[in-house]
């Protein structure tokens, strides 16, 4: 009669050997596990935490296929390209950066609420008018972090939008700005984002 846990032995191996890291890091708990196993008692949680779910998440992010420095550049010119559009109103880039379904969320300040991409687009006749004018933007302070598998990411940061509506500023200044990308099909996209403004 097979031991229940025997079926993630196989995985175990596997991913033990296939994320050299992973063995410097636990040795004795993956060798536990395995001797465990031989001596017919359960795995605990701890003897396969990565082999359990068929992955090796602490080593995912690590591993040599990802560039967290050539991945932080693609993250903030996604970002600054949400924003920069509106200099020459490249719309397509603003789009080609917005997750295109309708679980994109925005929480802007006041009572909006963006909830999906056609809603997103619906202040396109403003950006696109003539009478709307892009001066400036400048991002500060901003910090990206990414998760353990390497395809999300979120960022903080503080944001000036400077514009102009006929004639007269329609700025945001000091604006509180965070948001969450998804890498698709190889691309980075925003999937959320909040802007608010500190209330002293």
């Amino acid at each position: 009669m097979k031991h229940p846990c025997s079926k993630f032995l196989p995985v175990a191996v596997a991913v033990w050997m296939a994320f050299p890291s992973c063995r410097i890091e636990a040795p004795r708990r993956l060798r536990r596990g395995i001797f465990d196993l031989q001596g017919k008692r359960h795995l605990d949680s701890l003897a396969f935490p990565a082999a359990t779910r068929g992955e090796c998440a602490r080593c995912q992010i690590h591993h040599s296929a990802f560039d967290i420095e050539a991945e932080k550049r693609l993250v903030e010119k996604a970002i600054h390209s949400s924003i920069g559009w509106a200099k020459d109103k490249d719309i397509g880039l603003l789009y080609s950066v917005i997750a295109d379904d309708a679980n994109y969320l925005e929480v802007d300040p006041g009572a909006r609420v963006v909830k999906g991409f056609q809603d997103f687009k619906k202040p396109e006749g403003f950006w696109m008018n003539d009478d709307f004018k892009a001066i400036r933007y400048e991002i500060r302070d901003l910090q990206i972090n990414f998760s353990q598998s390497g395809s999300v990411a979120w960022f903080f940061c503080m944001l000036d939008d400077i514009n102009e509506w006929k004639g007269e500023p329609a700025n945001w200044e000091n604006t509180r700005w965070t948001g969450v990308l998804e890498k698709r099909v190889g691309r980075w996209v925003i999937v959320q984002m909040h802007f608010s403004f500190a209330q002293d």
